[in-house]
């Protein structure tokens, strides 16, 4: 059975930054991308950013282009998410997730592309 339990989250003040991680207990961790999404209330689930099995390609929606960074660490079984210049609009909870299929040169930017979710970590940027 997969687990993907994020932390990191919190409340910061906007410009500033936080670092989301998500740790996954499986053993083939490195043969997945990875993708980090989020949800606002009332809104639906978006796409942030996503790194392939190999974290040679990232994907990142335009809104956090050149504030947001996705990396992993498949040694430690654990994607990261680095969070600069935050602002309120970025408040959501964010979900790390794992992507179908393996060995897939460029990660998926769809949430139906990903079947193991995290159970999500609030994130909070006041103005």
């Amino acid at each position: 059975q997969v687990q993907l339990v994020e932390s990191g989250g919190g409340l910061v003040q906007g410009g500033g930054s936080l670092r989301l991680s998500c740790a996954a207990s499986i053993r083939t961790f490195k043969n997945y991308g990875m993708g980090w999404f989020r949800q606002a209330p009332g809104k639906e689930r978006e796409f942030v950013a996503a790194i392939n099995w190999s974290g040679s390609i990232t994907y990142y929606t335009n809104f956090v282009k050149g504030r947001f960074t996705i990396s992993r660490d498949n040694a430690k079984n654990t994607v990261y998410l680095q969070m600069n210049s935050l602002q309120p609009e970025d408040t959501a909870v964010y979900y790390c997730a794992r992507e179908v299929v393996e060995f897939r040169p460029y990660p998926p930017v769809e949430v139906s592309a990903y079947d193991y979710w995290g159970q999500g970590t609030q994130v909070t940027v006041s103005s």
